[in-house]
């Protein structure tokens, strides 16, 4: 009896052992693959997942000062949060400087599936993160 609790509890550690989670692995800011940039335009870099994939992701986007990206749209629902610098965002399909609300370093906002929205590094250069559930997409708007 004695050698089958000592083989029950001997199992039950190998499984609790096998169950432990894996070690976190970061992804850290050298390792960041940024695409786009050319004349003072915003750079972007997928961190986590796929535009393709219907998973949840995680891009970021910088800014050069006084870069803008013009009205688009996204099929999903994106939640941005700004890590550096200050982001203003507009609702709407003109790009329209007087509509722009301050989105600080720190601060949330969200942009809806569907609709148009643009961004502009106003006051300098700027970051942000944004995510969202997948397959994701821009279709930028025609300007005039």
């Amino acid at each position: 009896m004695k050698n089958l609790i000592t083989l029950g509890f001997a199992i039950a550690l190998a499984h609790t052992a096998a169950a432990q989670p894996a070690k976190p692995a970061p992804i850290l800011p050298d390792q960041i693959q940024w695409s786009g940039g050319a004349n003072g335009a915003a750079q972007s870099a997928m961190v986590v997942g796929a535009a393709d994939k219907a998973a949840l992701y995680q891009q970021r986007v910088r800014m050069p000062a006084g870069a803008k990206i013009m009205p688009h749209t996204h099929p999903d629902e994106r939640i941005s949060v700004v890590l550096e610098g200050t982001i203003y965002v507009g609702f709407g399909e003109k790009f329209d400087e007087a509509a722009v609300v301050a989105v600080p370093t720190g601060a949330v906002y969200v942009a809806p599936a569907g609709v148009p929205h643009y961004v502009w590094a106003k006051d300098g250069a700027a970051m942000y993160q944004e995510g969202g559930m997948g397959p994701t997409g821009a279709a930028f708007l025609p300007t005039e």
